[in-house]
Protein backbone atom coordinates (compact mmCIF):
# COMPACT_ATOMS: atom_id res chain seq x y z
CA UNK A 1 0.00 0.00 0.00
CA UNK A 2 0.79 3.61 -0.83
CA UNK A 3 -0.47 6.91 0.28
CA UNK A 4 -2.06 7.76 -2.79
CA UNK A 5 -4.60 10.20 -1.63
CA UNK A 6 -3.63 12.79 0.76
CA UNK A 7 -5.91 15.68 2.53
CA UNK A 8 -4.22 18.41 3.74
CA UNK A 9 -6.44 20.71 6.27
CA UNK A 10 -6.06 24.39 6.27
CA UNK A 11 -7.68 26.71 9.05
CA UNK A 12 -8.71 29.86 8.60
CA UNK A 13 -10.02 30.99 12.16
CA UNK A 14 -9.46 32.55 14.32
CA UNK A 15 -5.36 33.10 12.67
CA UNK A 16 -4.94 31.37 9.29
CA UNK A 17 -2.75 28.52 8.79
CA UNK A 18 1.00 30.01 8.31
CA UNK A 19 2.00 29.62 4.50
CA UNK A 20 5.12 27.75 5.45
CA UNK A 21 3.10 24.88 6.99
CA UNK A 22 1.53 25.10 3.81
CA UNK A 23 4.82 24.55 1.66
CA UNK A 24 5.64 21.49 3.97
CA UNK A 25 3.04 20.17 3.57
CA UNK A 26 2.89 19.99 -0.15
CA UNK A 27 6.64 18.68 0.46
CA UNK A 28 5.23 15.92 2.08
CA UNK A 29 2.58 14.91 -0.26
CA UNK A 30 6.05 15.58 -3.12
CA UNK A 31 8.37 13.26 -1.15
CA UNK A 32 5.09 10.59 -1.04
CA UNK A 33 4.10 10.68 -4.87
CA UNK A 34 1.02 11.44 -3.73
CA UNK A 35 -2.26 13.74 -4.79
CA UNK A 36 -3.24 16.46 -2.00
CA UNK A 37 -6.56 18.10 -1.86
CA UNK A 38 -6.86 21.05 0.18
CA UNK A 39 -9.35 21.58 2.40
CA UNK A 40 -10.20 25.69 3.81
CA UNK A 41 -13.71 25.92 5.51
CA UNK A 42 -14.89 29.82 5.46
CA UNK A 43 -16.29 30.31 8.92
CA UNK A 44 -19.48 31.69 10.06
CA UNK A 45 -19.22 32.55 14.07
CA UNK A 46 -23.06 32.00 15.55
CA UNK A 47 -24.24 33.04 18.79
CA UNK A 48 -27.89 32.64 20.21
CA UNK A 49 -30.51 35.14 19.24
CA UNK A 50 -31.05 36.40 22.67
CA UNK A 51 -27.46 37.44 22.81
CA UNK A 52 -26.88 39.14 19.73
CA UNK A 53 -29.91 41.21 20.58
CA UNK A 54 -28.57 42.03 24.10
CA UNK A 55 -26.49 44.95 25.56
CA UNK A 56 -23.79 44.20 23.78
CA UNK A 57 -23.93 47.20 21.43
CA UNK A 58 -22.41 46.36 17.53
CA UNK A 59 -22.04 42.84 18.33
CA UNK A 60 -23.34 41.92 15.13
CA UNK A 61 -20.77 44.13 12.97
CA UNK A 62 -18.14 42.53 15.05
CA UNK A 63 -19.68 39.08 14.01
CA UNK A 64 -19.61 40.14 10.50
CA UNK A 65 -16.18 41.11 10.72
CA UNK A 66 -14.80 37.96 12.13
CA UNK A 67 -16.75 36.09 9.02
CA UNK A 68 -14.95 38.08 6.33
CA UNK A 69 -11.73 37.51 8.07
CA UNK A 70 -12.55 34.27 7.72
CA UNK A 71 -13.03 34.34 4.53
CA UNK A 72 -10.27 35.90 2.93
CA UNK A 73 -8.25 33.95 4.82
CA UNK A 74 -9.89 30.86 3.97
CA UNK A 75 -9.10 32.23 0.08
CA UNK A 76 -5.92 33.42 0.74
CA UNK A 77 -4.77 29.94 2.09
CA UNK A 78 -5.97 28.07 -1.15
CA UNK A 79 -4.15 30.38 -3.21
CA UNK A 80 -1.16 30.08 -1.15
CA UNK A 81 -1.94 26.19 -1.53
CA UNK A 82 -2.25 26.28 -4.91
CA UNK A 83 0.82 28.18 -5.44
CA UNK A 84 3.27 25.55 -3.56
CA UNK A 85 1.46 22.32 -5.60
CA UNK A 86 2.09 23.97 -9.04
CA UNK A 87 5.40 24.45 -8.22
CA UNK A 88 6.56 21.53 -6.96
CA UNK A 89 4.93 19.57 -9.66
CA UNK A 90 1.89 17.94 -7.10
CA UNK A 91 -1.30 16.39 -8.14
CA UNK A 92 -3.82 18.92 -6.58
CA UNK A 93 -7.14 19.72 -5.62
CA UNK A 94 -8.78 22.49 -4.17
CA UNK A 95 -11.81 22.10 -1.89
CA UNK A 96 -13.42 25.77 -0.33
CA UNK A 97 -16.20 25.04 2.30
CA UNK A 98 -18.58 26.83 4.06
CA UNK A 99 -20.03 25.66 7.96
CA UNK A 100 -20.66 27.29 11.30
CA UNK A 101 -17.44 26.66 13.84
CA UNK A 102 -18.94 24.01 15.38
CA UNK A 103 -19.32 21.80 12.17
CA UNK A 104 -15.60 22.22 11.11
CA UNK A 105 -14.64 19.16 12.76
CA UNK A 106 -17.50 16.68 11.83
CA UNK A 107 -16.69 18.17 8.09
CA UNK A 108 -12.55 17.51 8.57
CA UNK A 109 -13.76 13.88 9.52
CA UNK A 110 -15.84 13.36 7.13
CA UNK A 111 -13.61 13.97 4.38
CA UNK A 112 -10.52 12.38 6.51
CA UNK A 113 -12.33 8.70 6.48
CA UNK A 114 -12.16 9.12 2.48
CA UNK A 115 -8.36 9.98 2.08
CA UNK A 116 -5.37 7.19 2.66
CA UNK A 117 -3.93 9.73 5.38
CA UNK A 118 -4.49 13.25 6.55
CA UNK A 119 -1.98 16.32 7.16
CA UNK A 120 -3.61 18.51 10.31
CA UNK A 121 -1.68 21.65 11.45
CA UNK A 122 -1.54 22.45 15.08
CA UNK A 123 -1.53 25.86 16.15
CA UNK A 124 -0.12 26.91 19.67
CA UNK A 125 -2.26 29.53 20.27
CA UNK A 126 -5.33 27.62 20.80
CA UNK A 127 -6.21 24.12 21.26
CA UNK A 128 -5.62 21.17 19.20
CA UNK A 129 -9.56 20.44 18.97
CA UNK A 130 -9.65 20.08 15.09
CA UNK A 131 -6.29 17.41 15.11
CA UNK A 132 -7.68 15.73 18.19
CA UNK A 133 -11.02 14.52 16.13
CA UNK A 134 -9.53 13.65 13.31
CA UNK A 135 -7.28 11.47 14.94
CA UNK A 136 -10.10 9.18 16.84
CA UNK A 137 -12.77 9.80 14.34
CA UNK A 138 -11.37 9.28 11.20
CA UNK A 139 -10.00 5.85 11.36
CA UNK A 140 -6.97 7.06 9.24
CA UNK A 141 -3.27 7.90 9.92
CA UNK A 142 -3.31 11.42 10.67
CA UNK A 143 0.31 13.51 10.41
CA UNK A 144 0.56 16.69 12.99
CA UNK A 145 2.44 19.39 11.67
CA UNK A 146 3.57 21.98 14.00
CA UNK A 147 3.42 25.58 13.11
CA UNK A 148 6.75 26.69 13.90
CA UNK A 149 8.83 27.60 11.04
CA UNK A 150 11.04 24.97 9.90
CA UNK A 151 15.51 25.48 9.88
CA UNK A 152 15.93 23.45 6.80
CA UNK A 153 13.27 22.09 4.14
CA UNK A 154 11.66 18.98 4.71
CA UNK A 155 12.93 15.76 3.44
CA UNK A 156 12.21 12.05 4.23
CA UNK A 157 15.55 11.09 5.74
CA UNK A 158 15.12 9.47 9.50
CA UNK A 159 11.58 8.45 10.51
CA UNK A 160 11.68 7.74 14.26
CA UNK A 161 9.07 5.49 15.69
CA UNK A 162 7.84 5.01 19.12
CA UNK A 163 7.84 1.44 20.18
CA UNK A 164 6.38 0.02 23.23
CA UNK A 165 4.90 -3.88 21.91
CA UNK A 166 1.02 -1.93 22.16
CA UNK A 167 -1.58 -2.08 19.95
CA UNK A 168 -1.49 1.08 18.59
CA UNK A 169 2.12 1.29 18.11
CA UNK A 170 1.56 -2.00 16.06
CA UNK A 171 -1.11 -0.31 14.34
CA UNK A 172 0.76 2.97 13.64
CA UNK A 173 3.76 1.52 12.18
CA UNK A 174 1.67 -0.79 10.26
CA UNK A 175 -0.23 2.57 9.22
CA UNK A 176 3.34 4.13 8.58
CA UNK A 177 5.02 1.65 6.16
CA UNK A 178 4.22 3.89 2.83
CA UNK A 179 6.50 6.42 4.82
CA UNK A 180 9.14 3.81 6.48
CA UNK A 181 9.48 2.74 3.23
CA UNK A 182 10.82 5.86 1.85
CA UNK A 183 13.08 6.80 4.33
CA UNK A 184 16.60 6.83 4.38
CA UNK A 185 16.22 5.56 7.53
CA UNK A 186 13.75 4.57 10.62
CA UNK A 187 15.04 4.41 14.18
CA UNK A 188 12.41 1.93 16.43
CA UNK A 189 12.76 4.18 19.63
CA UNK A 190 12.12 1.95 22.95
CA UNK A 191 11.68 3.87 26.02
CA UNK A 192 13.30 1.49 28.98
CA UNK A 193 12.76 2.30 32.57
CA UNK A 194 9.23 4.27 32.43
CA UNK A 195 6.70 1.14 32.63
CA UNK A 196 7.02 -2.75 32.14
CA UNK A 197 7.53 -3.98 28.60
CA UNK A 198 6.55 -7.21 26.54
CA UNK A 199 9.61 -8.32 26.34
CA UNK A 200 8.71 -11.53 24.24
CA UNK A 201 7.83 -9.34 21.09
CA UNK A 202 10.95 -7.21 21.29
CA UNK A 203 12.23 -4.57 19.22
CA UNK A 204 14.63 -6.96 17.02
CA UNK A 205 11.59 -8.78 16.24
CA UNK A 206 9.94 -5.58 14.69
CA UNK A 207 13.23 -4.59 12.55
CA UNK A 208 13.28 -8.30 10.90
CA UNK A 209 9.84 -7.68 10.00
CA UNK A 210 10.66 -4.04 8.68
CA UNK A 211 13.66 -4.89 6.96
CA UNK A 212 11.49 -7.34 4.52
CA UNK A 213 9.84 -3.97 3.33
CA UNK A 214 13.25 -3.21 2.72
CA UNK A 215 13.59 -0.47 5.15
CA UNK A 216 16.56 -0.04 6.75
CA UNK A 217 16.64 -0.01 10.88
CA UNK A 218 18.37 1.65 13.30
CA UNK A 219 17.67 0.12 17.13
CA UNK A 220 17.77 2.98 19.80
CA UNK A 221 17.15 1.87 23.62
CA UNK A 222 16.74 5.17 26.07
CA UNK A 223 16.69 5.40 29.71
CA UNK A 224 13.78 7.27 31.04
CA UNK A 225 15.89 8.70 33.83
CA UNK A 226 12.56 10.08 35.43
CA UNK A 227 11.44 12.03 32.24
CA UNK A 228 8.35 11.29 30.47
CA UNK A 229 7.43 9.46 27.48
CA UNK A 230 6.99 12.92 25.98
CA UNK A 231 10.11 14.37 27.19
CA UNK A 232 12.06 11.36 26.54
CA UNK A 233 10.23 11.59 22.51
CA UNK A 234 11.10 15.35 22.16
CA UNK A 235 14.81 14.88 23.51
CA UNK A 236 15.45 11.60 21.62
CA UNK A 237 14.06 13.15 17.89
CA UNK A 238 15.90 16.72 18.54
CA UNK A 239 19.35 14.82 18.98
CA UNK A 240 18.93 12.01 15.62
CA UNK A 241 17.36 14.72 13.45
CA UNK A 242 14.75 13.06 13.05
CA UNK A 243 11.99 14.30 10.30
CA UNK A 244 8.71 12.64 10.91
CA UNK A 245 8.00 10.33 14.86
CA UNK A 246 5.10 7.74 14.11
CA UNK A 247 3.70 6.87 17.14
CA UNK A 248 0.01 5.88 18.48
CA UNK A 249 -2.32 7.14 19.81
CA UNK A 250 -4.17 6.53 23.11
CA UNK A 251 -7.43 8.19 24.20
CA UNK A 252 -10.83 8.80 23.59
CA UNK A 253 -13.66 10.94 23.20
CA UNK A 254 -16.81 11.53 24.66
CA UNK A 255 -19.51 14.20 24.24
CA UNK A 256 -16.53 16.46 22.58
CA UNK A 257 -14.11 15.88 25.34
CA UNK A 258 -11.21 14.41 24.35
CA UNK A 259 -9.12 12.05 27.18
CA UNK A 260 -5.35 11.47 26.14
CA UNK A 261 -2.62 9.40 27.24
CA UNK A 262 -0.08 11.28 28.84
CA UNK A 263 2.58 11.14 25.59
CA UNK A 264 -0.08 11.95 22.72
CA UNK A 265 -1.18 14.97 25.25
CA UNK A 266 2.15 16.36 25.73
CA UNK A 267 3.52 15.84 21.84
CA UNK A 268 -0.22 17.21 20.17
CA UNK A 269 0.30 20.54 22.56
CA UNK A 270 3.14 21.39 21.17
CA UNK A 271 4.56 18.55 18.34
CA UNK A 272 8.41 19.36 18.15
CA UNK A 273 8.39 17.69 14.97
CA UNK A 274 5.83 16.10 12.39
CA UNK A 275 4.25 13.45 14.03
CA UNK A 276 2.14 10.24 12.57
CA UNK A 277 -0.75 9.09 14.91
CA UNK A 278 -2.65 6.20 14.56
CA UNK A 279 -5.40 5.18 16.70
Amino acid sequence: MAFRDVLLTLTSYPEPTPVSVVEDAVAIAAALGAHIAGLSCEIHVQLPGHFISGSMVGLPGIIAGEAAKSRRNAKDLIAAFDTASEKLGVSRESILQKCKSFEVPDLLVEYARLRDLTIVPVPESYDQWYAEAVIFGSGRPTLVLPQTPRSRPFELGIVAVAWDFSRAAARAIADAIPILEKAREARIVTVTNEKVLDSKHSSEELAKNLSRHGIDVVLDKVDAAGRTIGEVLKAHTASCKADILVMGAYGHSKFREFFLGGATKSLLSKPPLPILFSH
